[in-house]
């Protein structure tokens, strides 16, 4: 059992780093000589634009930094409550509420990865004066590790509405 525990705690900790590094990171759409993400565009690494008000579709990204910082923050609020949980619950209860809160992670980091997976072409399309380069990119190990948190938080939030407590 303690052998579980552990895996599920290491499992629960790696779901939360990748959720941090694909929220952080700048790389959601990279080429040659530029690197993208949901916060700036970077050219030669040394000329990075943020992406503020005037972005055309700020909105959209503002969804997408939204829900990824959301997702991340309720990660880390389930693991805390699962910490809380092992010590209050009695013997052969569910650890549903910390499912539902991981459960909840997982869904904010898939509308995050969908929006930016069907909305990107347009960003780029409408925002030339920041894109010009970045017609030729493909996406980058920050939107990917978005989609492989995403498998990660949903496996993790099915784990804890199976998991009992015991001994």
């Amino acid at each position: 059992m303690l052998v579980l525990l552990a895996f599920i705690i290491v499992f629960h900790i790696t779901s939360a780093a990748l959720l941090f590094v694909a929220t952080i990171d700048n790389a959601w759409w990279v080429g040659e000589e530029f690197f993208a993400d949901v916060w700036r565009v970077c050219v030669n690494n040394t000329n990075c634009t943020e992406i503020d008000a005037d972005f055309q579709d700020y909105a959209t990204m503002q969804a997408v930094q939204a829900t990824m910082i959301l997702s991340t923050i309720l990660c880390c609020i389930a693991f805390l409550i699962f910490v809380l949980q092992l010590f209050c619950l009695k013997q052969g209860e569910r650890f549903v509420l910390t499912s539902i809160i991981q459960l909840m992670s997982c869904l904010c980091v898939m509308i995050a990865a969908s929006i930016y997976t069907d909305r990107r072409e347009d960003l780029h399309r409408k925002n030339p004066g920041l894109y010009t380069l970045t017609l030729d990119g493909s996406y980058g190990y920050s939107f990917i590790l978005a989609w492989v948190a995403f498998a990660f938080t949903f496996i993790s939030g099915l784990m804890y509405l199976i998991l009992r407590k015991r001994k």
